[in-house]
Parts: structure tokens; C-alpha cells; sequence
């Protein structure tokens, strides 16, 4: 069993689906979307704001080769990063909001805490 969700996508399209996501969470601060999308982008949201808590120049290219915008990372890196300075993980929050009227998929709300 792997370690991860492959979201019913081929693996390039699963890959920039959750850059998108990812990028979309670090630029507005909250996202809405479905409930395990939510949780494999919680993953590497996490992994992208402690690289930025290191704040050096390699932390600073390996959040740029996975962030598509570069304003956002460097917003992560002068203003998202610091305020969790004294935080060990946990910098998201998954909010509940009921099933989506479509298709019935959990609907979340995935913010920055």
C-alpha cells in the first residue's frame, strides 16, 4: 500500500493538481475542496511552510521547483513561514462542510490556521 491517495488520476495530472492546490492554499490562506484531496494537499502544504521555516537559499529552490507562482513562495518565505516560527506542524486546519450536491463527495474548507 502507498503511502499517498492517487485521487483516480494519472500520475503527472495528480502531481500539478495538488501544485495547484498547494499554491492556491499558500496565496489565498484557505481552499475549499473535497475531503481527500484535502488531505494529501495538508501534506505537502505542511511540508512546503517547514522548508520555509529553514529559510535558506536550498529550501528556498526546492519550494520554488514545487510552487508555480513565485510570489507566493516568496510571500511563504517573509510572511506565512515566521508567524510559525514557534509552531511543530499542525499549520492547516480541515473544516467540514457536508457532502457536495453533484456527486455527494465530503466537501472541506482547508485553511491555514
Amino acid at each position: 500500500m502507498a503511502g499517498y491517495r492517487k485521487l483516480g488520476r494519472r500520475t503527472d495530472h495528480r502531481n500539478l493538481m495538488l501544485r495547484n492546490l498547494v499554491t492556491s492554499l499558500l496565496k489565498s490562506g484557505r481552499i475549499e475542496t473535497t475531503d481527500t484531496r484535502a488531505k494529501e494537499t495538508r501534506r505537502l502544504a505542511e511540508k512546503m511552510i517547514t522548508l520555509a521555516k529553514r529559510g535558506d537559499l536550498h529550501a528556498r529552490r526546492q519550494v520554488m521547483a514545487y510552487v508555480t507562482e513565485e510570489t507566493v513562495v516568496k510571500n511563504l518565505f517573509d510572511e506565512i513561514a515566521p508567524k510559525y516560527k514557534e509552531r511543530n506542524g499542525g499549520y492547516t486546519r480541515i473544516m467540514k462542510l457536508g457532502p457536495r450536491r453533484g456527486d455527494a463527495a465530503e466537501m472541506v474548507i482547508l485553511e491555514l490556521v
